[in-house]
């Protein structure tokens, strides 16, 4: 029985120990996002190299087509700092929106239809999360736990 007890401990605790994760640090961010970039510049010289056999280039045309990918890769990163830019003033837009919204609705109604009418839309919005994760849509916000209240008893 003590065995027993004493497994079931162990395991227990060892479960816990494993479901713990360290949030990682902004260095652990830095090393890998280099680490990555390290890893793509060795990609992308491999492939420039796998064309140069290939189609058998010779140095000038290297140089050229270098000279374009990095073109194109300056390009892409402005377009996607103009894009995030953009996506941003819509999100803080749409926030503003939604705060006038709740501020309209808590003047019209009465305080308990208001938490009513909060308690609706929470489990309305954690409806439609459930229903995209079982999709398969995944994103950063996926895996955060919602906060919600519980419904209230009708």
């Amino acid at each position: 029985m003590k065995k027993l007890v004493l497994a079931i401990a162990f395991i227990g605790i060892g479960s816990f120990a494993m479901a713990q994760q360290t949030t990682p640090t902004p260095q652990d961010r830095q090393a890998k996002r280099a680490e990555m970039k390290a890893k793509f510049q060795q990609r992308e010289q491999e492939h420039l190299a796998q064309m140069q056999k290939d189609l058998n280039l010779n140095q000038a045309q290297v140089d050229k087509i270098k000279a374009l990918q990095d073109k194109r890769k300056a390009e892409m990163k402005a377009e996607f700092d103009k894009n995030k830019g953009e996506k941003q003033a819509r999100m803080e837009q749409m926030k503003a929106k939604r705060a006038q919204m709740d501020a309209d609705m808590k003047q019209i109604l009465t305080p308990q239809q208001y938490d009513k009418w909060q308690a609706d839309r929470k489990a309305k919005m954690e409806q439609r999360r459930m229903a995209m994760k079982d999709k398969g849509m995944k994103g950063p916000r996926m895996h955060k736990p919602m906060n919600t209240a519980p419904e209230p008893i009708k």
